[in-house]
């Protein structure tokens, strides 16, 4: 039996009080101590899905030079695709993220803020000849971001708030979804310290994640080579834990992950938990693994302080002060290594020049 709560979104969609009071209680726990549900009867294509994989470890396998032509390094790499050993978390030491990715937007977006944001509110890039793929990429997307909503209304009732105090400011933000390859290792590589991911906590508001799936070295689907390989989380600290336990994320078959992000870490006031996690590749050599995951956001002119219900002392000092969401993002694509440090130069005031140029004319 799984440890962390499963989520129904039956439960939540039924009029009966006593099966919503069931998942109310069920976030409190998931998204307080872990971070983390587990979610059925999702209505996600698992078909779909499997197709979306075998299709996206046959499109890496294509041409480097093809691949680099996927790249989008001047828009920091938030759409197309994502070199090996480019992104590296906050916490991790020096060491970047042993994988692969490609970044799509599958919702609108708000046209207006790509003249203010234009890296993160970009249009699409796709490969040629991937038609299919694309076409699955973007429902796939789309199915999983309508799961992530009926979750944020529900994440808001368990706390006792406005049903719609999350998910109304997330209407054309700049929500993304992203395939990954977490890449072989050879024989010298297993066992050391390589990881697919290191540990980090997502910066958006709920990230959605419908189940990887393990590739021999032939690049067949295949189950899980090694027991202790995949996804491991970081409880809240307790007296007993005062570092927090490192727990094993193994989804209950048919259901898929929701993560707490930062953004709604703050609006809660910690309340819910953004979750530290980390992917750890199999001590085998040559296998691969394909994972989806969907990062809903908060629009970028939504504003990142706590309720008011949470505020106390300690909450305003550990989340203020308040900082616009687009704000907070651009801060955190240049604190993981994606946007330029140059990139602040957006924040403040732009037209010194002209005091400048008066002065100098």
């Amino acid at each position: 039996m799984s440890e962390m709560p499963v989520v129904d979104l039956e439960d939540i969609r039924s009029t009966d009080a006593t099966r919503r009071a069931k998942a109310a209680e069920a976030l409190r726990v998931g998204f307080g101590d872990y971070g983390l549900v587990y979610i059925q009867n999702h209505g996600v294509d698992t078909d779909r899905l499997a197709r979306f994989y075998d299709d996206l470890v046959a499109l890496f396998q294509r041409d480097e030079e093809e691949k680099r032509s996927w790249a989008r390094p001047d828009i920091w790499y938030q759409r197309g695709w994502t070199p090996p050993n480019t992104e590296q978390a906050v916490v991790a030491g020096g060491q970047p993220d042993f994988k692969e990715c490609y970044f799509a937007a599958p919702m609108p977006l708000d046209p207006k803020f790509r003249l203010m944001f234009p890296e993160i509110y970009s249009e699409n890039s796709w490969p040629k000849n991937a038609e299919q793929w694309r076409e699955d990429y973007l429902a796939l997307g789309q199915k999983v971001h309508e799961v992530g909503m009926e979750l944020l209304r529900a994440c808001a009732l368990a706390l006792d708030l406005p049903e719609d105090l999350f998910a109304k400011g997330t209407e054309g933000g700049p929500h993304v979804t992203r395939a990954l390859w977490y890449l072989p290792l050879d024989d010298k590589q297993v066992g050391t310290d390589i990881l697919w991911g290191e540990e980090h906590t997502d910066f958006n508001l709920l990230t959605l994640l419908p189940g990887g799936q393990f590739f021999d070295p032939d690049h067949k689907a295949c189950a899980r080579p090694d027991p202790d390989s995949g996804l491991y989380l970081r409880t809240r600290e307790s007296a007993e834990h005062p570092k927090g336990r490192m727990v094993h994320g193994k989804p209950p078959a048919g259901c898929i992950v929701a993560q707490v992000g930062q953004q709604l870490e703050i609006l809660t006031g910690g309340t819910y938990l953004a979750t530290p996690h980390v992917i750890k590749p199999p001590k085998a050599v040559g296998y691969t693994r394909t994972a989806l995951a969907h990062f809903i956001h908060l629009h970028s002119e939504h504003k990142l302080f706590p309720h008011e219900k949470f505020l106390t002392d300690d909450v305003i000092r550990a989340y203020g002060p308040p900082v616009l969401a687009g704000t907070y993002g651009l801060k955190t694509l240049v604190d993981i290594g994606l946007a330029p440090k140059t990139a602040l130069e957006k924040l403040g005031y732009h037209h010194y020049d002209r005091l400048a140029t008066a002065r100098n004319g």
